[in-house]
């Protein structure tokens, strides 16, 4: 069983697979709580928001997704090999969001998206398994976070710069400046909060 916050079918709004369907499952527990988190109901666990996880399975099977988002919360606080096998069982890509910190990796994954939080150091395994490296840009600080974090990933990562969203009218001319001086860098933006969509 596993503690999901929701479930939904909708669009990837960050990264890589921005603009593209994805089933996304939130599950509940998170020990960094970041202070810009816009989902904080899913920082803790509720013993009756446990699931089984065939069940969320069927859930994923009958929508017709084709891609599951995992994410929280901090997902790697649980163990999920069981469910990625199910969905994979299925011919569902897995893919994972995580901050890298709280865990270690199980499941079997097609795409992981590592966002590592300032003060909390993650687990140096995501370094070499990350399909992507998103760090959150709050202010100018923030742009000398991600160059250490990117001289700690492998080549072949894509790496993102996400302007924090209530500052985002601001972050968003400093991010594409720096982005035109160091263009290993990609710009995400959530689109999905532009829409208005989950």
């Amino acid at each position: 069983m596993l503690p999901v916050i929701e479930t939904f079918y909708s669009l990837q709004g960050e990264g890589y697979f921005a603009g593209s369907a994805a089933f996304f499952i939130r599950l509940a527990g998170c020990p960094v709580q970041c202070d810009f988190c816009d989902e904080q109901n899913s920082w803790s666990i509720d013993e009756d928001s446990k699931v089984d996880v065939e069940d969320i399975v069927g859930e994923v099977v009958e929508s017709g997704a084709k891609c599951v988002v995992v994410t929280g919360g901090e997902p790697i606080i649980h163990r999920l090999q069981l469910l990625t096998n199910l969905l994979r069982s299925y011919g569902i890509r897995t893919h994972l969001e995580t901050s890298g910190y709280g865990g270690t990796l199980t499941g079997t994954w097609d795409w992981i998206t590592f966002s590592p939080k300032k003060i909390f150091k993650p687990s140096p395994e995501f370094y070499q398994k990350a399909n992507e490296l998103k760090i959150v840009i709050e202010d100018t600080n923030d742009f000398d976070f991600a160059e250490y974090h990117h001289s700690l990933s492998v080549p072949d990562t894509k790496f993102y710069l996400q302007p924090e969203w209530s500052n985002r009218d601001e972050i968003i001319p400093m991010i594409i400046e720096y982005i035109k001086l160091h263009p290993q860098w990609r710009l995400s933006l959530q689109i999905h909060k532009y829409l208005d969509i989950s």
